[in-house]
């Protein structure tokens, strides 16, 4: 995990969630759902196929594909990733795993029981431990295994390389209890998630030394507690090897093996009809080739699909007609290219065969998409237009455009701290306001941004201002050149920046007060003629609509797209924005300040924060204090999240082209992931562009490598919009903290963002989740949390679009493994359902 500008001891402190980017981006709503109760809509349900464990049969190995070898098996490490975190859940000591509803549940084969103790003067938490709780030495585990994780975790020692540490510097010490099974730990500060901490839990030799914990445990673990146990790791063969442990106390492991095998997601469909793989999390291309594959098996008609299956029948004879034609070279080409259509078609339809055995096992997986807006600098830097990108999403249609089609519900996600179906899950959309395309461009209207701004210049408001300063300046240095001979002085003073002749600039000054005179008349013969005036306006911005084509026509590299420039009939060419007067801020206006207060009000009243009575207020401003009470009080989203009263009427959606501010165009940079499996992601992406360009924003969407889609863009703040997800969590104060922290400039200039990648935050949102994380009475923790979640949209860093999907292909025989949703796997009830097919079909082709 990559942390931007955040020194290694900061990190320490926290517990990082890992960012779910690149590959896992296989398959990525802000049409307002707003509520101020407690949600009660249920999670979807887990597929996968559950079976009692009498039915499933012993023995036998099983193929499970992972995105790539992990670089380390230690999941404190940076490094560590999602092949690290399957592989150590059936090795480890996992304290308390999520159930099916994302709860952390205590898990009785390491414990009897774990509870806070002591609540004052300091917080005490008793673990007992399972009497037959063992490493796989045989070694029993115990308070040193707490100590020695503590003390690695706890960020005093910076020779332990760690990147996972929240919680643990709270710990004041561990010690153990009345016996050898009772670990005491006592917290220094209380801390609300300790549930989260010793999960999962290594053994002392590893977590003892430095050493150790740094290189020992990154390709191996000699001692294990889980139901299996580490064979080998081949990088050669992209293996690990897991084989059932003999020390084990709980449930046996059904299954003899269990290999995790590195399998890149663009091989996948070949890798189950090749049989190398039994359980793979797939795309919805994939998908539906197994769906079909099953369809096809159950009407046992030709194919009507693959390579092929668009040929028509006058096609067909004409290739037959030129294979067996008089014309020797035409009918080799045909020939040679018939060959290779019925070898495709031969190889398509032995997968499709192969693919019957497979079934998709889908649910919601325990993440989200969200669309992120850079909050650092240029337009976004203003939350009027952050707003205004939010209110301008249909976040429905962008649900049922990803969901739908895969039969699951396509709600949009209403929370940053929850999913529904958790414990404390509330919509807490309202605090920023349902879609609406009108209040959009208000905001923008209100920021600045309008139809004609990009051919103005931009103005000084400011009476001796640095561009004033300038002015004068210019003006004395050109005439002093004007005294030594020199020619072409600009004359800066001129309201309409027009060019003076050397002629111009030696006139006296009652030729100046005749030249004044007689351009006062003809203003006013102007002032007559604004039919003219207007068609000169006209050709004017056709003129500019020209250069901007141009520029778009160079800047067309690719994987580069301007939405507003393809050159649809009708629309408008849009201006490319010049990076070199590109204005960066760090904090939006004072208007856009002020009106952050009356939507963080509002966002108050969502979290069920009660705010009885208003102050008094000067009595010249008890008017405008009404009229913005009454805006409040309008449904469909927050005060602050509208455009202040007086507002000029936004320009006519049908206007074509970007809007403009001081001779810029209102044109932000769209970073989406180029890779294979990043298509679900792109069409969202366009989606929102397409959204965006109907109030007035134009795009300019950037596609780049996966690989680096992250790293060189997200974490480094190269976007001005972007699509990412994040993990759900059980610890949302916890784990939520580093995600949206308000950033804190560092001494070289930059920001520490931790992994706050929109660069947005408060300091009302910190002191939220600090409360909260510090709460031990669990449901005053949780409504600390949606009053946290309530500003965070009103803020409108991170857009909640929808839970993602999670499709997995397992083999029809397999129980109790698929699309866990939530919950943590059993491994140990992982099996086959009928003895005789222990094995296929990863076994049919190695």
């Amino acid at each position: 995990m990559s942390h931007v500008g955040v020194p290694r001891g900061t990190v320490r402190k926290r517990r990082s969630l890992a960012l779910l980017t690149a590959g896992v981006l296989t398959i990525p709503a802000l049409a307002g759902c707003s509520s101020d109760s407690e949600e009660t809509s249920r999670g979807v349900p887990q597929d996968i196929a559950p079976a009692a464990r009498d039915r499933v049969a012993d023995g036998s190995t099983v193929n499970w594909a992972v995105d790539a070898m992990p670089t380390t098996l230690n999941a404190f490490q940076a490094d560590a990733d999602s092949a690290t975190t399957k592989i150590t859940g059936a090795l480890l000591p996992t304290l308390f795993p999520m159930d099916a509803a994302g709860q952390p549940k205590l898990n009785p084969d390491y414990l009897e029981s774990a509870k806070i103790i002591e609540r004052e003067p300091k917080q005490v938490v008793l673990y007992k431990l399972n009497q037959q709780a063992v490493w796989s030495d045989g070694r029993e585990i115990g308070a040193p295994d707490f100590v020695a994780q503590w003390r690695a975790l706890s960020g005093k020692d910076s020779a332990f390389w760690t990147a996972r540490n929240a919680g643990y510097e709270r710990i004041e010490k561990i010690e153990r209890g009345a016996d050898d099974l009772q670990v005491r730990v006592t917290f220094a500060k209380p801390y609300a998630d300790w549930r989260s901490l010793f999960s999962p839990l290594y053994p002392k030799e590893i977590t003892g030394k430095p050493d150790t914990f740094n290189d020992g445990a990154r390709t191996a673990l000699k001692n294990t507690a889980g139901p299996f146990q580490l064979k080998s790791v081949s990088k050669a063969k992209g293996t690990v090897t897991l084989t059932r442990s003999p020390r084990w106390w709980g449930d046996k492991a059904k299954l003899d093996t269990l290999v995790f095998r590195a399998v890149a997601p663009k091989d996948r469909t070949k890798a189950l009809a090749d049989g190398t793989v039994h359980i793979t999390d797939v795309d919805a291309t994939t998908a539906d080739r197994i769906a079909l594959a099953l369809r096809d098996g159950s009407n046992g008609q030709p194919l009507t699909h693959g390579p092929g299956a668009d040929l028509t029948p006058a096609a067909a004879l004409r290739s037959w007609a030129l294979a067996h034609g008089s014309d020797e070279e035409q009918a080799e080409i045909a020939q040679a290219a018939r060959e290779k259509n019925r070898k495709a078609v031969a190889a398509y339809g032995a997968e499709q065969k192969a693919l019957r055995g497979y079934a998709v096992r889908k649910s919601l997986e325990p993440a989200y998409t969200q669309l992120a807006l850079n909050g650092e600098s240029g337009p976004l830097a203003d939350d009027r237009v952050r707003r205004a990108v939010a209110r301008a999403l249909d976040r429905q249609e962008l649900a049922e455009t990803v969901l739908k089609p895969l039969g699951l519900p396509a709600k949009p996600l209403g929370s940053h701290l929850a999913l529904a179906g958790q414990p404390g899950y509330k919509d807490g959309s309202g605090a920023l306001g349902d879609q609406n395309t009108k209040e959009a461009q208000a905001l923008l209207a209100d920021a600045g941004w309008t139809q004609g701004g990009a051919a103005e210049k931009p103005k000084d408001t400011k009476a001796g201002s640095e561009a004033e300063k300038k002015a004068d300046k210019d003006e004395a240095e050109g005439k002093k050149k004007d005294a030594e001979g020199k020619e072409g002085a600009e004359d800066t003073e001129d309201k309409e920046g027009t060019e003076k002749t050397e002629a111009e600039e030696k006139k006296t000054d009652k030729d100046e007060a005749e030249d004044k005179k007689k351009a006062d008349k003809d203003a006013d013969k102007d002032a007559d003629k604004d039919a003219d005036k207007d068609a000169d306006k006209d050709e004017e911005k056709a003129d500019r609509a020209a250069v901007g084509s141009d520029d778009s026509a160079a800047s067309r590299a690719e994987g580069l797209y301007i939405v507003g420039q393809d050159d649809k009939p009708g629309a408008a060419p849009v201006q490319a924005p010049d990076a070199s007067t590109a204005t960066h801020v760090l904090a939006p206006s004072r208007a856009a300040a002020a009106q952050s207060l009356a939507l963080l009000r509002q966002a108050s009243a969502v979290s069920a924060v009660s705010e009885d009575g208003t102050t008094a207020e000067a009595a010249s401003k008890a008017t405008t204090q009404d009229k913005a009470t009454a805006q409040d009080k309008q449904p469909g989203g927050a005060a602050g999240a509208y455009a202040p009263l007086g507002t000029a009427a936004p320009a006519p959606a049908s206007v074509k082209g970007p809007l403009g501010k001081d001779g810029k165009t209102l044109t932000l940079r769209f970073v989406l992931p180029s890779g294979p499996g990043s298509q679900s992601l792109r069409g969202v992406g366009e989606r929102i562009a397409a959204m965006l360009e109907k109030i007035g924003i134009g795009t300019e969407i950037t596609k780049v490598p996966d690989e680096s889609y992250f790293k060189d863009h997200i974490a480094s703040g190269d976007y001005d919009l972007a699509l990412y997800s994040w993990p759900a969590t059980a610890y949302p104060a916890t784990d939520g903290r580093p995600i949206y922290a308000k950033p804190e400039p560092a001494t070289d200039g930059s920001l520490l963002v931790e992994q706050n990648y929109t660069r947005v935050g408060t300091d009302h949102i910190d002191q939220l989740f600090d409360q909260a994380v510090a709460e031990l009475d669990e449901k005053a923790a949780r409504e600390l949390m949606k009053q946290a979640d309530a500003r965070i949209w009103a803020a409108a860093g991170s857009i909640p679009l929808f839970q993602r999907p999670q499709l997995v292909a397992v083999d029809k025989k397999l129980a109790n493994v698929g699309a866990f949703g939530f919950a943590t796997p059993r491994y140990q009830d992982i099996g086959f359902t009928d003895r005789q097919a222990a094995g296929s079909p990863a076994d049919r082709k190695k």
